[in-house]
């Protein structure tokens, strides 16, 4: 006699535990089949932290059901495909290897969510399988491999959706339109910020791998750490650059992505520059607190602060994340923002898509009327069914140039030399503009106890980059040093593989 009682949440669990992660479909009694309807069938890598944000959006859409879960941590998984089952009722596959998904997973588009440094190979791989893919910010952990993603996915004729969702605000949309149309004059600068409180993750490292974790597929392209550097084995990779990019990388790629959209630049600056350190603290993290990064294009220069420092020293004790910088130029506002300045005033729009504009006297405007818009997840799948990569907001194209400028600006920084205070002033004092806003970080660094005429802080070269190759080029001795920076060596078998550009 067939039992048709649904199982419950324990026994699932229980089968998930023998059974998650080896390619088996996790079907449970009165549970639908998938793929007989039509509907779009995701694969989501990658479900400890933001792809739980994946899950939800997936799940929640008409005609897209979450097939597949892959993650390397068992008891992750197993969480999440047994919460994903109670709520959809639908049938799921748990994977621990992202092979094994796109050779037995029932999906046709991909997801992923992993740490940066797995970002594009997973995107690659999810190509080379014959599915679309969305690939969580920033689509790249180096400069070069981003453009392999770009020219896989116009070769196998993919979908490619990068996860900048700014793209998809209405509010942005219509500011940057203003923008394009000159309703300001001529854009003088413009400022991305990332001040986002980013506390010491401690010093003697030594944390512990969970148990039942896949640590080689983990690493995947970086090489094995043991013992590790940090005390926190998830989210504090960011802070290392074999794993992360820092804040500039991570919160910053969405700020840095609608500057750039502001300016209507469509290649890497020609030149990149850098000034910072990891300076308030003492701890482990390699990448800079706090940083500022110049981007000169010609037709004006895209200036990104990062200060993970709060606004005064007493806050580290109490309050850090309430008592952050604010632009100078809406000192009311959010400091995770990017600020364009012009000829006839400033706008200012943030991480949540408020948008504000002031005349040059500093008087309140009208900002533009958001236009109707999907989100990013939406706009993905919409565009899987249409088979239009212009009907994407956020496609791995634009993805690629704005995670590039978060690398161009970390490399300048990774080959820069120590020095004091004064040793920057002369170095920079050509430029009034670089001048002004370098000082405005000496200050904040001065508010929270770092002296910089007895502290050191890292003066970038300004580097030079052909914007057609994507290559360092003029900068002598240097070029050997940058390229490689922009192209790390691959761990095998976890090797992006170069894909030239489509004829």
């Amino acid at each position: 006699m067939k039992d048709d009682t649904p199982a419950s949440p324990a026994s699932r669990r229980q089968f998930l535990k023998y059974g998650a992660g080896f390619g088996l479909a996790l079907a449970w009694p009165n549970s639908k089949v998938l793929g007989a309807n039509g509907d779009i069938r995701i694969g989501i890598a990658g479900v400890n932290g933001r792809g739980q944000a994946h899950m939800s959006a997936f799940s929640g859409m008409k005609g897209v059901r979450v097939a597949a879960l892959c993650d390397v941590d068992p008891a992750v998984l197993d969480a999440r495909v047994t919460k994903l089952l109670d709520k959809s009722g639908f049938a799921v596959q748990g994977f621990g290897d992202l092979r094994e998904m796109f050779e037995k997973g029932e999906i046709d588009a991909f997801s992923t969510a992993t740490p940066n440094h797995w970002h594009t190979l997973a995107g690659v791989w999810a190509l080379q399988a014959g599915k679309d893919a969305y690939v969580e910010k920033p689509i790249s952990h180096n400069l070069w491999e981003g453009r392999q993603l770009v020219n896989l996915s116009r070769k196998l004729d993919k979908i490619c959706q990068g996860g900048t969702q700014s793209r998809s605000m209405g509010a942005v949309q219509a500011a940057v339109k203003f923008i394009h149309d000159g309703g300001l004059g001529k854009i003088k600068y413009v400022k991305g910020m990332c001040y986002k409180p980013r506390q010491s993750i401690g010093k003697g490292g030594g944390g512990e791998i969970p148990a039942g974790v896949n640590y080689d597929i983990w690493c995947g392209p970086a090489e094995l750490e043991k013992p590790l550097r940090r005390k926190k084995f998830h989210y504090d990779w960011h802070w290392f650059y074999a794993y992360g990019n820092g804040d500039m990388g991570n919160q910053g790629i969405h700020q840095m992505d609608v500057a750039r959209w502001f300016l209507n630049e469509s290649k890497i600056a020609p030149v990149s520059f850098s000034i910072g350190g990891r300076l308030g603290y003492d701890d482990d993290g390699e990448t800079p607190n706090t940083q500022l990064a110049w981007h000169d294009y010609e037709s004006a220069p895209l200036i990104f602060e990062t200060r993970g420092l709060p606004s005064a020293k007493q806050y580290q004790e109490k309050d850090w994340g309430k008592n952050m910088n604010k632009p100078e130029e809406f000192d009311d506002q959010s400091g995770i923002s990017v600020v364009v300045v012009c000829e006839g005033g400033n706008l200012f729009c943030d991480a949540g898509g408020k948008v504000f504009v002031k005349d040059t006297a500093g008087k309140s405007m009208d900002a533009p009327k958001p236009f109707d818009s999907d989100d990013n997840f939406v706009n993905f799948i919409k565009a899987v069914q249409s088979r239009k990569r212009e009907d994407q907001y956020a496609e791995c194209l634009e993805t690629h140039l704005s995670s590039a400028l978060c690398h161009t600006g970390q490399i300048s920084h990774q080959l820069g030399k120590s020095v004091h205070q004064g040793d920057v002033r002369e170095a920079i004092k050509s430029d009034k503009l670089l001048s002004e806003r370098y000082v405005a970080m000496e200050e904040h660094l001065a508010a929270n106890g770092v002296d910089l005429n007895a502290e050191t802080i890292s003066l970038g070269p300004m580097l030079k980059l052909n914007p057609d190759t994507e290559r360092f080029e003029g900068n002598g001795d240097l070029d050997a040093a940058a390229n490689a920076l922009a192209r790390p060596k691959y761990r095998e078998p976890y090797v992006v593989p170069e894909v030239g550009a489509p004829a």
